[in-house]
């Protein structure tokens, strides 16, 4: 992937590290970016901080217009950024459903719209979003996120469809509980031997966004974990 310029949204969290170290490992072009990030983070001479704020269409435009205006190019999109809360129905505030949506879903379609004419170019494009296990079935509990990550797989789709006359691949991998710093801190009485492993999702993108994965379109893949 040495010729490779990557595009990772959220990458400093809780997976997003793992995900850019794989990346930056390829030898790829990697610009890392989320609301607050820095060179430091990454000190490889093939890491670019871009701080964004996903949540502004203006923004994720003029993100990508930097990128394009540095590199002259876009390969891979790699949407990690999302967020979660829980609440039934009932208990959801118009925040926390705004927040949801405005995390896990008009962000991907913020970044998706912006990207894509530039991906459609590299004529082996691929945009790779990390979804929810918990988006294959409803979930009481869990409304607001639940709708916004079932909306992020059928938005990824969409995307599938409408662009694989470019020879670009969109797909989504749906983790289950993975094992970052935050859900051990949230869990404590969980046993995490039985959650994903972050770098058995970061595995599962660098495969997706190689050359042999060409022929994988509009697939969401589950990763469940242990039982």
């Amino acid at each position: 992937m040495k010729n490779r310029v990557i595009f990772i949204t959220g990458a400093n969290g809780g997976l997003g590290k793992t995900v850019t170290n794989r990346f930056l490992a390829t030898g790829a072009t990697v610009i890392g970016s989320s609301r607050k990030i820095t060179a430091a983070e990454f000190p490889q001479p093939n890491f670019v901080a871009l701080p964004v704020d996903f949540t502004q269409p203006a923004a994720i435009r003029a993100a990508v217009e930097t990128i394009i205006a540095k590199f002259a190019k876009l390969d891979v999109l790699i949407h990690v950024l999302g967020g979660f809360a829980a609440g039934s129905i009932a208990e959801t505030s118009d925040a926390t459903w705004q927040q949801m949506q405005n995390l896990n879903l008009n962000s991907a379609f913020y970044v998706f719209r912006e990207t894509l004419p530039h991906l459609r170019k590299s004529g082996a494009g691929r945009i790779i979003a990390v979804g929810s296990l918990a988006a294959t079935e409803p979930h009481a509990g869990l409304g607001a996120y639940v709708v916004s990550k079932v909306a992020l797989a059928t938005l990824i789709r969409i995307v599938a469809l409408e662009n694989a006359d470019a020879g670009l691949t969109a797909n989504i991998v749906l983790p289950g509980t993975m094992d970052t710093p935050a859900n051990r801190k949230a869990m404590p009485a969980a046993d995490p031997s039985k959650w994903v492993r972050t770098s058995e999702v970061a595995d599962v993108l660098v495969w997706l966004a190689g050359e042999n994965a060409g022929q994988i379109n509009g697939a969401a893949i589950p990763i469940p974990g242990k039982s």
